[in-house]
């Protein structure tokens, strides 16, 4: 005889870790960055970190809570995975604003933020803006890279989000050219003003793109 199955669930304690890069003087600004899928924390700053202007800024860099072997045997990071979606949707962006509380704690002085992500880490990125805007947080910028905009977020109240910056690379064939021009015309459709950047190159972060986002956040964060 076959006996049925229950699924059940519990909330857990899990812990997550950031970088943060503080400036040489007292940080006004934070450039909050979310990693791509197999991509550790380290090499979302080491991207951020070559922004023109990210020498006067706050860099932190949040690492998703979900570790997974490479072949080699190295530690890489993913932000989720279809099973429990929903689920790990609220669990990770409840984790990124801890991560903005734990900032706002030790560094009061920042007075404006923006947001960063790249490739799986576009959509935590548009999370964790949307939340911080909704509870008041001073958020100036967004910045995705090789990303969509993801549904619960397009579908949610989007009214005086800030600008926001879009790139895709011309042979990327994952962020693709019907991706780009869909997420624009569902930025404007919700009034959030956007503007958008393809490049020479692929699925990465190239000086032209970094050039681009850096003077984008440098006018949204002055």
């Amino acid at each position: 005889m076959t006996r049925p199955v229950e699924e059940r669930s519990a909330a857990a304690l899990v812990h997550g870790t950031w970088l943060v890069a503080p400036p040489a003087g007292e940080p006004r600004a934070a450039v909050v960055g979310f990693h791509g899928y197999g991509e550790t924390a380290a090499d979302h700053l080491e991207a951020l970190s070559r922004l023109p202007g990210a020498e006067a800024w706050l860099l932190v860099a949040v690492q998703s809570l979900h570790p997974f072997y490479r072949r080699d045997g190295s530690v890489v990071w993913s932000w989720m995975t279809r099973h429990d979606r929903e689920r790990a949707i609220v669990d990770n962006t409840r984790y990124a604003l801890t991560v903005l509380d734990a900032v706002a704690g030790d560094f009061p002085g920042v007075a404006a933020l923006a947001f960063a992500g790249f490739s799986q880490g576009v959509a935590m990125a548009w999370r964790a803006a949307a939340a911080a805007a909704a509870a008041g947080r001073p958020v100036r910028a967004l910045v995705g890279l090789a990303g969509d905009v993801p549904p619960d977020v397009a579908a949610g109240d989007l009214a005086g989000f800030p600008p926001v910056l879009l790139g895709r690379g011309a042979t990327d064939s994952w962020y693709t050219d019907a991706k780009l021009d869909a997420d624009m015309a569902a930025l404007a459709a919700r009034g959030v003003a956007a503007e958008a950047l393809v490049f020479a190159g692929g699925h990465e972060w190239t000086p032209e793109f970094l050039g681009r986002a850096g003077a984008f956040l440098a006018a949204h964060l002055a």
